[in-house]
């Protein structure tokens, strides 16, 4: 796998897993501006409402453009946070909201195959990771897995305000354990995990014959990425567009997800000021808690849903082996895996996602 080891992000991608003759209509409420339902036309400021489907993706506005107008902006340690909230008619008041947090490289618009989906009952939050998408990049930040956590653990207490569910994916999904082994239940009340990464960067994989073996080009990367001219070359290396899409095709179990809106959604914020140095502190940094340590403490239901298809965390590697061995091991784990899926199965194949997730979620107790 070579650098995308290194520097491959999760990938995002819009096709609804539905036939547009099949999909329902609803109108569904989003922050900051208001659009008329019908024409699409901006007509005031507060929130918006808008039918989304197939062709309000098509010829609207676009996805990444309705995604981006319609998210809003929380203040955490003095840093902007982006984020977005859907619910609907039907969303029920009584169901846990559900904050779905992105992987390596991703954004909201990660989940732009899911939103749709899962705020037909619930009320569905999604921010930017301080790193990542429209989220500040402070310059010279360290960034830790532990700083993750604690923002999202802000973010439920200060902004949502009612017990949870955690969604996440990759290194996303570890932030989410590790705020879940730290809050009470009047924060976190479930956790859902996508392929779990087993730390911030493979730094964290010391018993893989696979990391063993990419060892010395792995520390030749790092070492290369702490000197600031050769750090700026590899990254412009990185996200130019032939280089991710070959990245994401090599994650990716349906290769027809990686489109260049795909592309282009993962490059736009690589531009912004910030990007390099978060690049680089995510990459060179330290690996952050490990999972197998914090598991055994959280006593929440959880739904582990695991690619088979998946390089980086593969089911026969260290971290996939654990996380299999877990529904044997603890009662409050649910394991399914999911054929012919890469990394980011929510967006790979998001009708088995939900397939196996929306029962889930329907067993939990009412809040």
């Amino acid at each position: 796998m070579g650098l995308a080891t290194v520097a491959a992000p999760p990938c995002m991608s819009f096709r609804p897993s539905i036939k547009p003759s099949q999909f329902t209509y609803r109108t569904m409420r989003f922050p900051c501006i208001y659009f008329s339902a019908s024409t699409r036309n901006y007509v005031g400021t507060r929130c918006c409402s808008v039918a989304w489907g197939s062709s309000t993706m098509a010829d609207g506005l676009g996805v990444r453009e309705t995604i981006r107008q319609r998210c809003t902006i929380w203040k955490w340690k003095g840093h902007s946070i982006n984020y977005f909230v859907a619910s609907n008619n039907m969303s029920k008041p009584s169901l846990p909201p559900l904050l779905l947090i992105h992987g390596f490289g991703a954004s909201i618009g990660h989940w732009r195959r899911n939103i749709v989906t899962l705020s037909q009952s619930y009320t569905v939050y999604a921010i930017d990771l301080l790193g990542f998408g429209a989220s500040d990049k402070p310059v010279g930040f360290a960034y830790t897995m532990e700083a993750w956590a604690q923002l999202i653990l802000d973010f439920l207490d200060e902004v949502i305000q009612k017990p949870t569910v955690l969604i996440g994916n990759s290194v996303g999904s570890l932030a989410c354990v590790i705020a879940a082994s730290e809050a009470t239940k009047k924060l976190v009340q479930g956790l859902v995990l996508l392929n779990c990464a087993g730390g911030m960067n493979n730094k964290a994989i010391v018993d893989d014959w696979r990391i063993k073996l990419l060892s010395p080009l792995l520390q030749a990367v790092d070492f290369m990425l702490k000197q600031p001219k050769l750090a700026s070359v590899i990254f412009e290396r990185v996200k130019q567009r032939d280089n991710l899409r070959s990245i994401l095709m090599s994650i990716y179990g349906d290769k027809e997800s990686v489109d260049e809106e795909l592309v282009e959604i993962i490059r736009g914020p690589a531009d912004d000021e910030g990007a390099l140095d978060a690049f680089i502190s995510i990459v060179t940094g330290p690996p952050g808690p490990n999972p197998v340590k914090l598991i055994p403490s959280i006593s929440l239901p959880i739904l582990i849903l695991w690619g088979d298809q998946d390089p980086f965390t593969p089911l026969d590697g260290p971290v996939g082996r654990y996380f299999a061995s877990l529904p044997s091991q603890l009662p409050n784990v649910t394991l399914f895996v999911l054929e012919g899926v890469g990394h980011c199965p929510h967006d790979d194949r998001p009708d088995l996602v939900h397939e196996k997730l929306l029962p889930w979620l329907a067993r939990l107790p009412a809040s």
